[in-house]
């Protein structure tokens, strides 16, 4: 086997390349996870609980089971017995997906029940037939950031962070800003809704879902339901969004109890309604930033301190402190995610966790901060770029944050800013400018992965890596083409399947840098073991690589990609409508692989920091618990008419400690978004607003609950 001299002069990597999926997309050939088909499939459908806490008296399954079609009814009664002591990938289980195992309700929209039919539309008449009495107990969803129940928690990073004598530093500072900043709950709802399949065949469970990560489901089912998991099978193709919901859900264990009872395939899938319950969402926050800087403008203090709210069945934090620990350095530095349990569902990972709503509050202080020491913005985040990882005190692998907002800056037309507020107009329109700073890790994980050299002079990769939208199939190819020294048409890249091996999941931008790092060790060592000339045989001749000890020997240093964000909004205070007019990203992110698909990412992550800024916000009724308006009707995301053109763009940054150089971009794309909208709209009315959504009500009055 030979490639051409014309081939390995051309390097895939850093080439805009069209999906190498988007005909079987646009065309319909690609099939998700609803549109699978299987002999014998049976239709599940959950039901929901009405009440916001209590217990299940009764379930009346009987006259449901006599109705047409109808072949199951499962509840808390008849459900297998399910392990939930165990440590899974991502640590600890997540108990929400420990379906029928009591008769608990604790919050509006917990499972009670799957009923099982021939077709889907019997499902659902049964299911909305099923009676379920209740004993309610009071409830209380109530959330703020001075509950008396509020307490630091771990996550994926430490709750609470110290670093010298805060108090003295905010005393003997100049200029201090000491604000609270409020973001509201907000939900994923990708395009396609959660659905699986399970069924059983020799032995094996098979599961093809829509999901993140083949292998964090496998793990997670295999030890809810005490199995090898080596049995254990999950296949996810094509998935049409997660943002961070499809992990292990209530409906694929709930289809895996039901196949195993009835060994026939049993479908579930959500309804856009109940994924406000059962897909996981951000908690709201209330965090409150204190700054302190001295008549430079040099940070002596900084104090960043968050509150979430999460549900008493699973305590998950949404790390919003978190992003102070990277962005500025302070002579004294505190940060801490404290959490609230109330009766609501869990929520869970969303587009940029803790970095986006954390960036809201910190970049809006900044931005104060710069107002009363009389600096420009950009120029005050400049003073306070640090040197080493501000609580870590680790080096930055690389840090080009400086010339995002210069090359931002430029473009952008910042020196032309009149830095006065409420000054210029169109109109009846007030128009304003604002700028903030993005920043996400840039980590990886050990994955494995397979390279064939096939007979035929192709090549193919085997990867249980998912893309999820983000187009990580297209960016896989184009790195094993390099690796290989091949033009990416020869090279067939198969994704989606827990057969392959283990591999990281989507998520934590972490994904197409863990899977590359795999793909190009196995094609790497596939070269050294092919000559030229050599005849390959008909099955081929594969490799396999396991990237767990190059992971480890990776140098301890702060890692991130970095972004500055700019936006200019017009502001009309008649009505209180707030339009943004134009946007534009520059982002540090290390190697792009295919700027085609990157763009979009960023300009995807930029179009969501307006959706998050002027419209997404989930309010809960007191009375019975639950999301006032559970669709898309009711909760409203920016549309075509929201966006404007939006303008993304990238710089060097060449990170000479990774041979790989490869970064995420999937969600550092969001970070600051708000924040830079929040500061432009103060820019065009002289009103600060720190509490998001901006809606036309709060602009109408004028900040007295801004």
């Amino acid at each position: 086997m030979t490639t051409t001299a014309q081939e390995a002069a051309v390097r895939a990597v850093g080439t805009g390349h069209v999906r190498v999926e988007g005909r079987d997309k646009v065309t319909g050939a690609a099939r998700y996870a609803g549109d699978i088909p299987f002999t014998e499939l049976a239709y599940g459908w959950l039901v929901l609980s009405t009440v916001a806490r209590g217990r299940i008296r009764d379930i009346a399954s009987g006259p449901v089971l006599e109705m047409p079609g109808v072949v199951a009814v499962l509840d808390h009664r008849n459900a297998a017995r399910l392990e939930t002591d165990y440590v899974g990938m991502l640590g600890r289980p997540d108990p929400t997906c420990a379906v029928f195992q009591h008769d608990a309700v604790p919050h509006v929209g917990w499972p009670v029940a799957l009923v099982v039919a021939q077709t889907p539309e019997q499902a659902r008449e049964a299911a909305e037939a099923l009676v379920v009495e209740y004993e309610p107990l009071p409830h209380d969803i109530e959330f703020t950031g001075d509950h008396p129940d509020a307490h630091p928690v771990d996550g994926h990073m430490p709750g609470v962070t110290d670093k010298g004598d805060l108090e003295a530093e905010l005393a003997a500072s100049a200029t201090v800003v000491d604000e609270e900043y409020t973001t509201p709950e907000e939900h994923h709802h990708p395009m396609e809704p959660h659905a699986a399949t399970a069924r059983w065949e020799d032995g094996r469970l098979e599961v093809v879902d829509s999901n993140q990560g083949t292998t964090w489901v496998v793990g997670e089912l295999a030890s809810l339901f005490s199995l090898d998991p080596a049995s254990v099978r999950v296949r996810s193709e094509h998935v049409g969004g997660g943002f961070g919901s499809k992990g292990v859900r209530a409906h694929q264990v709930a289809a895996v109890m039901a196949a195993t009872i009835l060994q026939r395939p049993v479908r579930v899938a959500l309804t856009r309604s109940q994924m406000f319950a059962l897909a996981g969402h951000r908690s709201p926050t209330v965090q409150r930033v204190r700054l302190g800087a001295d008549t430079e403008g040099r940070l002596r203090a900084l104090d960043h301190r968050s509150v979430s709210r999460t549900s008493t069945v699973y305590e998950f934090v949404e790390p919003s402190a978190g992003v102070a620990r990277v962005l500025y350095d302070a002579v004294a530095h505190h940060t801490e995610n404290r959490v609230v349990r109330r009766d609501v569902p869990s929520p869970t990972y969303m587009r940029g966790p803790g970095e986006a709503p954390g960036s809201f509050a910190l970049e809006s202080a900044l931005d104060e901060l710069a107002e009363k020491c009389g600096i420009d913005p950009i120029e005050l985040r400049l003073r306070n770029e640090p040197d080493k990882g501000p609580v870590s005190g680790l080096p930055f692998a690389t840090r080009n944050l400086r010339a995002c907002f210069e090359e931002g800056a430029r473009r952008f037309g910042w020196a032309q800013r009149d830095p006065r507020p409420g000054v210029r107009r169109d109109g009846r329109w007030l128009l304003g400018t604002g700028t903030a700073a993005a920043s996400f890790p840039a980590g990886a994980a050990p994955s494995t992965a397979a390279v064939t050299a096939e007979a035929d002079g192709r090549f193919t990769v085997r990867i249980a890596a998912a893309d999820i939208g983000t187009g990580a199939r297209t960016a896989l190819t184009l790195v094993a083409a390099d690796a290989l020294g091949v033009a990416p048409e020869r090279v067939t890249v198969r994704i989606g399947d827990s057969e392959f091996g283990s591999a990281m999941i989507a998520g934590g931008s972490m994904g197409t840098r863990s899977w590359s790092m795999a793909v190009i060790a196995a094609a790497r060592d596939l070269l050294e073991r092919l000559v030229p000339g050599m005849a390959i045989p008909a099955e081929g001749i594969t490799v396999r690589s396991d990237t767990t000890a190059q992971i480890a020997a990776l140098a301890n240093m702060e890692r991130h990609s970095y972004g500055a964000q700019f936006a200019e909004v017009a502001v009309d205070p008649a009505t209180g409508e707030v339009r943004v007019r134009r946007m534009l990203g520059i982002f540090a992110a290390g190697r792009i692989v295919n700027p085609l698909t990157a763009h979009g990412q960023f300009t995807g992550g930029m179009a969501w920091g307006i959706s998050m800024a002027l419209h997404e916000e989930s309010v809960r009724d007191p009375a019975f618990g639950g999301p006032v308006g559970a669709d898309l009707a009711g909760y409203h995301v920016a549309t075509n008419a929201d966006v404007p053109r939006i303008e993304a763009d990238w710089v060097d940054d060449t990170d000479p400690h990774d041979p790989v150089g490869i970064k995420g971009i999937g969600e550092v794309g969001i970070v600051g978004v708000a924040a830079a909208i929040a500061n432009a709209v103060w820019h065009a009315t002289g009103v600060r607003h720190r509490s998001l959504p901006i809606r036309p009500s709060r602009v109408l009055t004028a900040g007295s609950d801004a």
